[in-house]
């Protein structure tokens, strides 16, 4: 089976890490690509492409400030991977309560060889 183009959809754009390194700078505010190239450490032509692919599924806006292209997150179509991967945190939350539960459960059967762990030695 043919691998989906990085264009089809969100989730085939932000398989690759740079482009979610790049979508997680814009959160705070827009920037020029220049501002991206410094803080991301990558070069400009690739920027500018992941810039594209991200402005194509609708991951990015852009909008011109004289001579210069601002970008920035659009949060709203980010919210169909959010939903997508809170099926996964509930997930998560439910394995971590459990394994808290197996700790706090072990520290009540063996008290003793809990408390002895920290305790300073002379």
């Amino acid at each position: 089976m043919a691998r989906a183009a990085t264009t089809s959809d969100a989730f085939n754009a932000i398989a690759e890490p740079r482009r979610r390194e790049i979508l997680t700078y814009l959160v705070a505010r827009e920037r020029q690509v220049g501002d991206i190239v410094v803080a991301l450490k990558l070069d400009q032509p690739s920027v500018s492409k992941h810039l594209g692919v991200l402005r194509k599924v609708g991951l990015v806006h852009v909008r011109r400030n004289g001579r210069h292209r601002l970008y920035r997150t659009n949060a709203e179509a980010i919210r169909p991977l959010h939903e997508w991967t809170s099926t996964f945190e509930r997930y998560w939350q439910h394995t971590l309560v459990r394994v808290k539960q197996r700790a706090e459960a072990q520290m009540h059967r063996n008290p003793e060889s809990n408390s002895n762990k920290h305790e300073e030695k002379p």
